[in-house]
């Protein structure tokens, strides 16, 4: 008896191996396959004349410099709002408030954003901070709507780092007389700055990724401004001008190079979140 189920469970635990290794091998082969997909088609069309030009419709010249200074401006933008916001939520709901249930409902309601397709937030953008704030279309009300989407990723993920820091650590601060604000800014957030930084640096990812909230509140203009006429103006970032390029004009290659540059661009952010955890972790433990 006690060998058929020896069997029983060595079978069901080879057959739950195999399954594992072969969806972990799928996920693999299928990015692996999109990715190499993307570069092939993407990195031959990429040159110093598509990055450093803007589009002409009288020599019908491509560049894309607009979009990708137009990218900068609005991650800019976004993360100059949402870092405080989000750090300072996350601050007053772990560290100061006493209402566990105004902290349960607000965490219920970050979740639920986190959960709300963009498409959403582009519409609810376009008509409160375009037409309602008299904004119209621009960079300004795009990067609002982003911070809208973003704060509840930052706010979380702070809030996480936050409860990493042993409570002995607030309590030996307080016995040598150190006050609430003093305990924050001293102990506490030295002890979890890996996880906010990291938790800043994914919503980056998110924020160069985004496209249909932007579409709505951005607009898909090609102009090259400075930083704050940009951010007054229309403009089209480069997940917008992939689209445009791909789905309206039909340049199909200028739309695979932009692509290629958003996979470099989001390669370079999550290996940055990496290291800058790997760095703060160090540096704690020395």
């Amino acid at each position: 008896m006690k060998d058929k189920i020896t069997l029983k469970r060595s079978i069901y635990i080879g057959i739950m191996r195999v399954l594992m290794w072969v969806s972990a091998g799928i996920t693999a082969a299928l990015l692996l396959f999109m990715l190499g997909y993307v570069m092939m088609k993407g990195v031959p069309n990429i040159t110093w004349k598509l990055l450093s030009e803007k589009p002409s419709y009288l020599t019908h010249q491509i560049g894309i410099l607009p979009d990708i200074l137009n990218t900068l401006y609005i991650v800019a933008a976004t993360l100059v709002i949402v870092i405080p916001l989000g750090v300072g939520a996350a601050i007053y709901l772990t560290e100061y408030a006493q209402n566990k249930r105004l902290v349960g409902a607000i965490e219920y309601a970050a979740e639920t954003l986190s959960g709300i397709p963009s498409i959403i937030y582009g519409l609810v953008g376009m008509l409160f901070f375009c037409s309602f704030l008299n904004m119209k279309t621009s960079l300004f009300a795009g990067a609002l709507t982003l911070v809208i989407m973003n704060l509840p990723t930052v706010m979380r993920t702070t809030q996480e780092s936050l409860k990493t820091v042993p409570q002995s650590y607030r309590e030996g601060a307080f016995g040598l007389g150190a006050g609430k604000w003093r305990v924050i800014r001293t102990v506490v957030l030295p002890g979890c700055v890996d996880g906010v930084i990291t938790g800043c640096i994914l919503s980056v990812g998110r924020i160069l990724g985004e496209s249909a909230a932007l579409l709505f509140t951005a607009g898909f203009a090609h102009a090259l401004n400075g930083f704050f006429t940009g951010l007054q103006s229309a403009g089209a970032t480069l997940t917008v001008a992939l689209y445009v390029y791909a789905k309206e004009q039909g340049e199909f290659e200028v739309a695979f190079a932009i692509a290629a540059i958003l996979m470099i661009l989001t390669f370079i952010v999550n290996i940055a979140a990496a290291l800058v955890s790997r760095y703060f972790k160090k540096r704690r433990s020395i």
